[in-house]
């Protein structure tokens, strides 16, 4: 929750006449290939987007207790059983309308702490429930603000470290709360700061300033009750560098730290004198976690992650314990919990082409046992394999990208010798990340694997402007949004017809916030590369999209303003209005689907609202839909369902891919379909009804 700019990939797209059904090939263009493919039959949407069975598991911290975010009556919520008995688990906790996605223990052992927002407009709440009475207390009841959590420490078990814009909606102050009743206690008025790193006795530490180009900088409580600088961050290195923790002492600080080199490393830094120390480094990817010692609070392994994540252990005392697990179960794994002993871990390992599989893992006895999977349903699916790959830019850059491939699509695809690419080129979806300051990574995608199903080759890629391969290829994309951002997207989609990937006359383009940008930008900018694109929440001007930030926002306006344009200058706002969709309508030859959170906070309905009017006006293709109850990510999964079944019958109208009737998927959801219904199969009658 301390990232700022998190984003969540949603995906999407169209349909026309000439339509199919379940799991009749498509068009007859793509029959002779399909007939070559050992074809599967279609996985229910469900299956792949609908509740998963358990997730997120936790151990307390005393190690009695398990806890794990599971469905009761359609809707996540907390449940919680003895560690050595997870069958025996119970409901804790009652929501009934978005789900709970974030919570954690506190260091009582007696208390968990979670957050949710109304309707997807991020004004966070903090409420504690105590798992053995199930009495919940609202933390922060205050309507109209965001309270986020910033810190929970075992020397403060009965308080958390909670920041909140309730004074003034534009900086979060700093409270200590009590997890039992509420009562909170100013730690720190925000003077105009972006943030506070405090340590475990919740002292603020540092406040961080952005700099007028863009910068950071560090200050450090002064003897007069004021600041003073501690360290200054250039804006070459403020996406790469932050702070990671304290040590026990507090005298050390961890820093991951982009400066004088090109990839984020690990540095132990000296609170008093600012000396650091090099902890760990790779020279190809930046620091992806941070393994600390619950109670020392010593680094004891750091990973990397280039196409898949590798550990650095350390700490020898750990060694075997890392041994021990890398030959538990396929996949990448990572320690997700651990007792405040440190005797037990909760271990989670990532695949490619199945569910997540969890285990606690008992480090006296190095012995690992298997508690569940996240989707029980995916366990003998036959799932795609997603294939890392290097795809050069125009200009050099390396882009770390994922492609996936139809089960069957490659005869000899479960072969050692494979080539893993297709016998025969496919229609391909372009998925495009959010953000744009995150990244894909490898692992299991419901929607790679949900397209992949249906008969498309699905494409990842990191391009210039994502974080974790070095500040370079991060710093490359500044100024860069539909310009050489963009550019990489389509020496990537090149690259897969060169390779045989992809047909060319049938490529999408999907993406979610920066992603449905993208996806706009696609289909303006270089309209005859997509026969179809898709855009969830993304914005169509972005001079409008900057001027409505939220509140809380503006204390970073300035990285806004250095790496997408300053819409306050002449030059910017003329720069922003060329590389907006918006200006470029008239370019779109081919059909778009809109999606659209009401609640959105960051980006507003209005940017989708006004491409819609634009096309409507000059009587281009489009379909538009609305959710009233959601925001920046779509949570419900009745909504999630609602919005796949319109793209999925969308895209095998445009691409010629398989779909599987909307049937009862609308049940449920609060989709509004405000135009172009007649587009996509079947809609008509579902909206009808």
């Amino acid at each position: 929750m301390r990232k700022l700019l998190i984003l969540v990939l949603l995906i999407a797209v169209l349909l026309v006449s000439g339509c199919i059904n379940g799991d009749e090939v498509p068009a007859e263009e793509l029959a002779e290939n399909t007939s070559r493919m050992n074809v599967t039959r279609l996985i229910p949407r469900e299956v792949l987007f609908g509740n998963p069975d358990k997730e997120s598991p936790l151990l307390s911290p005393d190690g009695l207790w398990i806890s794990y975010l599971a469905p009761v009556g359609g809707v996540m919520n907390i449940w919680v059983g003895p560690a050595d008995n997870p069958a025996a688990a119970e409901p804790v906790t009652d929501d009934t309308d978005r789900g709970i996605r974030y919570y954690a223990w506190a260091y009582t052992s007696e208390h968990i702490i979670y957050v949710r927002d109304q309707a997807g407009d991020e004004n966070w709440r903090v409420y504690s429930v105590n798992p053995l009475t199930c009495e919940t207390v609202d933390l922060t009841p205050l309507e109209g603000m965001q309270a986020i959590v910033w810190g929970i420490s075992p020397k403060l078990p009965g308080e958390i470290l909670v920041a909140m814009n309730d004074r003034d909606p534009e900086l979060h102050d700093f409270y200590r709360v009590n997890i039992s009743t509420g009562e909170r206690v100013l730690v720190q008025v925000n003077e105009g700061f972006l943030n506070f790193i405090a340590d475990e006795d919740y002292a603020v530490r540092f406040a961080v300033r952005v700099t007028a180009d863009g910068g950071l900088e560090f200050f450090s409580p002064s003897e007069t009750g004021g600041w003073e600088l501690f360290t200054a961050i250039p804006v070459t290195d403020a996406l790469t560098t932050y702070s990671c923790g304290f040590d026990r002492t507090g005298a050390i600080m961890y820093l991951i730290d982009s400066r004088d080199r090109d990839t984020a490393a690990l540095f132990a830094v000296d609170t008093g004198s600012g000396e650091r120390t090099l902890v760990a480094m790779n020279t190809r990817a930046d620091v992806s976690d941070v393994m600390i010692h619950p109670t020392e609070r010593s680094v004891q392994a750091v990973a990397f992650t280039y196409a898949r994540k590798n550990w650095q252990v350390l700490d020898k005392s750990i060694v075997n314990d890392f041994v021990y697990l890398s030959v538990v179960a396929d996949g990448d794994f990572e320690i997700v919990s651990r007792t405040l002993d440190d005797r037990y871990w909760m271990v989670a390992y990532a695949m490619d082409n199945g569910p997540v599989r969890y285990y606690r893992y008992d480090r006296t006895k190095r012995n690992a046992k298997f508690l569940f999977t996240n989707r029980v349903a995916l366990e003998n699916l036959p799932l795609s394999k997603i294939h890392p790959v290097v795809i050069k830019s125009r200009d050099g850059l390396d882009l770390v990208s994922y492609y996936t491939l139809p089960v069957g699509s490659d005869d000899d695809n479960d072969v050692c010798d494979s080539d893993e690419y297709p016998d025969e080129p496919l229609p391909m979806v372009l998925l495009v990340h959010a953000g744009p300051w995150a990244r894909d990574d490898w692992g299991y995608s419901a929607e790679s694997q949900w397209l992949a199903n249906r008969g498309y080759a699905v494409l990842s890629v990191n391009f210039r402007g994502s974080t974790g391969f070095g500040k370079v290829v991060t710093n490359a994309g500044d100024l860069e949004w539909g310009g050489r951002m963009h550019d990489d997207l389509i020496d990537a989609v090149d690259w897969a017809v060169r390779e045989g990937i992809a047909d060319p006359d049938r490529v999408a383009i999907m993406g979610h916030c920066y992603g449905g940008y993208a996806a706009l930008w696609g289909m303006t900018g270089t309209p005859e590369t997509f026969a179809c694109g898709v855009d969830v929440s993304g914005p169509s001007n972005l001079v409008t999209l900057l001027e409505t930030m939220p509140p809380y926002w503006q204390p970073m306006i300035e990285v806004l303003m250095m790496r997408v344009g300053d819409y306050r200058t002449e030059d910017g706002r003329a720069f922003l209005l060329e590389r907006s969709p918006l200006t470029h309508v008239d370019q779109i030859i081919n059909p778009l689907l809109i999606a659209h959170g009401t609640n959105n906070p960051r980006v507003k309905q209005a940017e989708s609202d006004q491409i819609v009017h634009a096309m409507q006006e000059r009587n281009i293709s489009v379909t538009y839909l609305l959710y009233p109850d959601e925001g920046q990510e779509f949570t419900r999964p009745e909504n999630e369902l609602s919005f796949y079944a319109v793209t999925e019958a969308f895209l095998a109208g445009h691409l010629g891919g398989r779909y599987e009737p909307i049937g009862d998927d609308f049940e449920g959801s609060s989709i509004t379909v405000r135009c172009g219904a007649e587009e996509v199969a079947g809609l008509v009658d579902v909206v009808a009804d």
